[in-house]
């Protein structure tokens, strides 16, 4: 069987090489992983290292907010120079600063391997993206894809939880850093024998002016966003910053509406089912955060876990992600992507009620959390699958990289700025509930956007017959 001919386990899509769509769905997972390698590690790394809970605020975002600050941008050299050229780029400055991570023998040099980190990845997502549509062959076969690989953040993000659990508690958190350099090394290995060549794009500009607003807009607001979580929202460390981000990415859209070849066109976003898809895996990456990191804490602090025993409570969430996650293309395929998102934003909406009623008490496990950690995930894995399809549906091949800087950006903005936000609504329960009844929000509106589409494919029917 040639490469051209291979079909992908599980989903069915013929791309050319199901190693192929392995490996950039493996590289996909863990840009995520790493994301939450600190996650549960994080107050052992303060000790050894004396830190404040600002400073801990900051390790822990360093890496999301440099990802986020630069997918456009990623997504735009992607479309320029091929994809598989900016893979390569991004895949080696994430190898480099994952092998220099680990040896950090304080805390700025690990800040700064956690920036480095965010920089390959940015080039990395948008850029896997691009080389998928190549291997792909067709945009039927692409969608197909995309209801997998919407699944893939997620999957990552719980391995990230679960794993550097495991690690720190058997090894040392600088172990962590060990799977992303692997991943990355394997990665430029494998690339030239298993990934197609992508053309560049042909006389397209990297519009500098609008990837340092929207560059600076994302990462200010966020790092404001960010110190909420230990300082009040009045205080100038956070309004300056914030303000500051705000202006700029207001300007970045001003002058993106004047250029000629602007970074984000304005239409790319409005569309109807791209919005949609993109608020919801925007929502549905800062629910899960939020439960991983409010869990985290609960078990440790309130119940006296250990590290160990944090990740092995998650693991019934890996088991019913898994379980959602295989199920997912197919239900996109019969029911279509609205209703699969919709439908996943509900039932994660039900586990996170059910978090925030009996999971943050004295309840026993079985009764008390196991039911919330296996509807959120099966939820999400369903949201993502269906949402990451909205938001690449109809996408032409010259604005794969876009498409895929644009999904990201959601999925790291997500955990950042709507994770600050919730988190100050009140106390931990407080948190989840109001998570879950803006998943139930949601899911109204994607279902109504669900059966508009319907009606106006059955309009166009009748039409043409």
């Amino acid at each position: 069987m040639t490469a051209s001919t291979t079909t992908t386990p599980g989903i069915g899509t013929p791309v050319r090489s199901a190693a192929a769509f392995a490996l950039l769905g493996t590289v996909q997972a863990t840009l995520i992983f790493t994301l939450a390698a600190l996650a549960v590690p994080l107050p052992g790394i303060g000790r050894e290292f004396a830190l404040d809970r600002s400073q801990l605020i900051l390790l822990s975002a360093a890496y999301g907010l440099t990802f986020a600050g630069l997918l456009l941008l990623g997504g735009r050299l992607a479309d320029r120079y091929g994809g598989r050229r900016a893979l390569t780029a991004g895949l080696l400055v994430f190898a480099a600063a994952s092998a220099a991570a680990p040896f950090a023998p304080g805390y700025e040099w690990l800040l700064a391997g956690r920036f480095a980190q965010g920089v390959g990845a940015a080039l990395i997502a948008p850029a896997a993206m691009n080389v998928l549509r190549t291997a792909s062959g067709s945009p039927a076969a692409y969608g197909r894809a995309m209801a997998t690989w919407g699944g893939l953040s997620v999957l990552g993000a719980t391995a990230g939880n679960l794993g550097s659990g495991i690690i720190s508690a058997l090894l040392s958190w600088r172990w962590s850093f060990a799977v992303p350099l692997l991943v990355a090394g394997a990665a430029l290995a494998l690339a030239p024998r298993l990934l197609p060549a992508t053309p560049p794009g042909a006389g397209r500009s990297l519009d500098l002016p609008g990837a340092v607003l929207a560059t600076g807009g994302i990462t200010l607001a966020s790092y404001g966003l960010v110190l909420t979580d230990a300082r009040p929202w009045t205080s100038p460390a956070v309004l300056v910053p914030l303000a500051a981000g705000v202006a700029l990415f207001t300007a970045f859209l001003f002058a993106e509406r004047r250029s000629r070849d602007p970074l984000l066109p304005p239409r790319f976003v409005l569309d109807r089912g791209r919005a949609t898809g993109l608020a919801a895996i925007a929502l549905t990456a800062a629910g899960t955060s939020m439960t991983f990191i409010l869990l985290s804490i609960h078990l440790q602090q309130g119940r006296g876990y250990s590290e160990l025993g944090t990740s092995a409570a998650f693991t019934p969430f890996a088991v019913a992600l898994l379980a959602a996650g295989r199920a997912a293309g197919p239900l996109i395929a019969r029911y279509g992507a609205p209703r699969v998102t919709a439908t996943g934003l509900a039932t994660g909406a039900a586990g996170l009620a059910l978090l925030a009623t009996t999971g943050l008490g004295a309840t026993p496990y079985a009764y008390g959390l196991l039911p919330g950690l296996v509807l959120l995930p099966a939820g999400a894995a369903l949201s993502f699958a269906g949402a990451a399809v909205l938001a690449t549906g109809g996408v032409p091949d010259r604005q794969t990289g876009l498409a895929g800087g644009v999904l990201n950006t959601a999925m790291e903005l997500g955990p950042t700025v709507l994770l600050a936000a919730l988190l100050t609504l009140g106390g931990d329960a407080v948190s989840l509930a109001a998570t879950a009844g803006a998943f139930v929000a949601l899911s109204r509106v994607t279902a109504a956007t669900a059966a508009l589409t319907g009606r106006e494919a059955r309009k166009a029917r009748e039409h043409a017959h």
